[in-house]
């Protein structure tokens, strides 16, 4: 058990100790608030128990913190704001999981208390290890069809970024690449989606339908982004350097987002599907300069 502020602590420290626990009675109250808003505001009844479940563990260990600083902290409203809004936006699993990584209440946190309360450090990975257990039960609509965002974004990366950079060398200005690419774009948005749609159908998956549509979606919003510079710009290779470095962009993130949600190797992942985007459109420019100088075409 972690001993009250003050008892078996040198008298210098009483004071920082009081502190300490402060903190760490809001921290816990807080994230208590964040899990509870959450739960409200789920409409999966299994996700909601275990946010609650979650819930009370905080408010458990918020009591304890209470008692060892004698006094009761309010949480922070701000935090408690912001992590709703974030879990909104980019998913309940995606920033609960980013939030036991990098504060809060897990092992990490609690060690940096057990110079005024030994048992912390104890008290943390027990915490850390239930919460984990606990979030890896939540079941997001989101992470159920990644493999089918993972099809439409990974193959609008190689198959757009590869046709832009043969397109930048072939034709002759932005606004016929740009034409060129949404063709080639949507064109292949629509059939890599009803291409999903029938062999899902064929394994008989009754969710065929809904994951041809995230397919489809993030093959286009990838396109959208990659053609982008095309359509704003009329410098092509500025364009294209452009669209590369938002290839980069897309990729890190989307896999940073994959490393949180699912528990994956992000510099793996990160750097195979950066790999194979960026050496097919190196590829694709070369293809571009050689048919260009052997058909005689000067654009």
């Amino acid at each position: 058990m972690i001993p009250p502020a003050g008892r078996n602590i040198i008298p210098g420290m009483q004071e920082k100790a009081a502190r300490i626990a402060m903190r760490a009675q809001q921290v816990e109250i807080t994230e208590s608030q964040v899990y509870l808003r959450l739960a409200e505001a789920s409409r999966d009844g299994k996700n909601a128990e275990v946010l609650r479940s979650i819930a009370q563990e905080e408010k458990r260990h918020a009591a304890i913190w209470r008692k060892r600083a004698g006094a009761e902290a309010k949480p922070s409203a701000f935090k408690v704001f912001w992590v709703v809004l974030q879990a909104r936006l980019l998913g309940l699993t995606f920033v609960l999981k980013r939030m036991e990584r990098k504060e809060g209440t897990g092992s990490r946190y609690y060690n940096s208390l057990a110079e005024a309360f030994p048992e912390a450090r104890k008290l943390g990975q027990e915490e850390s290890k239930h919460e984990k257990a606990l979030l890896n039960m939540l079941d997001e609509e989101l992470l159920q069809y990644v493999g089918s965002i993972v099809l439409g974004l990974n193959d609008a990366l190689v198959e757009l970024t590869g046709a832009l950079a043969g397109f930048t060398l072939a034709l002759g200005n932005t606004r016929i690449i740009s034409l060129a690419g949404l063709i080639t774009g949507i064109s292949a948005a629509f059939s890599m989606a009803a291409s999903d749609y029938l062999s899902s159908k064929a394994e008989g998956d009754p969710r065929a339908a809904k994951s041809a549509l995230y397919t489809g979606a993030a093959y286009l919003a990838t396109v959208s982004l990659l053609i982008l510079p095309f359509l704003l710009l009329s410098n092509k290779f500025l364009c294209l350097g452009i669209t590369l470095a938002v290839v980069i962009a897309i990729i890190g993130l989307f896999n940073y987002y994959l490393s949180v949600a699912k528990d994956v190797d992000f510099k793996r992942r990160f750097l195979e599907m950066g790999a194979i985007s960026l050496g097919v459109a190196a590829f694709s420019f070369f293809i571009g300069f050689v048919l260009k100088k052997l058909l005689g075409i000067e654009a």
